[in-house]
């Protein structure tokens, strides 16, 4: 696999060509009228005929190994990605509170008191679900499940009947069933909110 995402392409409009003027002194209350006076002339209809022409260089090669495990080649990018979203976003989306523990919910304590208001969980609620996106993906590639794995005790051979050995276990391995069901489902939900969620992964 090999990706090239190049920056998106910066916006120049009348304003922002009018705000250049500041470098040879001219005001900024100045810049700011010229700017809506130049919006209204065929400099705005020419920025963005420019803009329209512009694109963003976007290049993907996409290997047959990639897809051997596409599961684990998409956990490699999405893990990082949502550990720099989480610490760069500006805001939150909405978040059901079904989606969320109880303590967490718009319905707790202090209630709101319109139905457009934004308690005071709402940003809560959108790291807890980030958190656990970060979490399920960054089990992927862990071997997690050997945690709930107890391996056997010692073994020695029994002499049965008609001269036949019997390979016997002074332990049984185990297995923490619970725990592996519990682990599982954790991180089952994890990707249900990253495909739940998924526009809103916005910074």
């Amino acid at each position: 696999m090999k990706v090239f995402i190049g920056k998106y392409s910066k916006w120049w409009g009348p304003y922002q060509i009018a705000d250049l003027l500041q470098k040879v002194g001219v005001s900024g209350d100045r810049c700011d009228n010229l700017g809506s006076w130049f919006a209204y002339t065929q400099l705005s209809t020419f920025c963005e005929w420019i803009d329209s022409k512009r694109t963003r260089t976007i290049k993907v090669r996409i290997d047959d190994y990639d897809t051997w495990s596409m599961d684990s080649t998409l956990a490699y990018i999405i893990l990082p990605m949502l550990k720099q979203l989480k610490e760069t976003k500006h805001s939150s989306p909405p978040v059901d509170d079904k989606d969320v523990p109880k303590k967490l919910r718009s319905t707790s304590e202090p209630k709101k008191e319109n139905d457009w208001d934004t308690d005071d969980n709402w940003c809560t609620r959108w790291d807890w679900v980030l958190n656990e996106m970060i979490w399920a993906f960054s089990q992927v590639h862990e071997d997690w499940e050997d945690k709930y794995h107890k391996e056997a005790g010692e073994c020695h051979t029994e002499d049965r009947e008609n001269d036949i050995s019997e390979i016997v276990w002074d332990k049984k391995p185990v297995i923490d069933t619970k725990g592996l069901k519990a682990h599982n489902k954790r991180m089952q939900n994890g990707f249900r909110l990253f495909g739940k969620y998924y526009q809103n992964l916005w910074d």
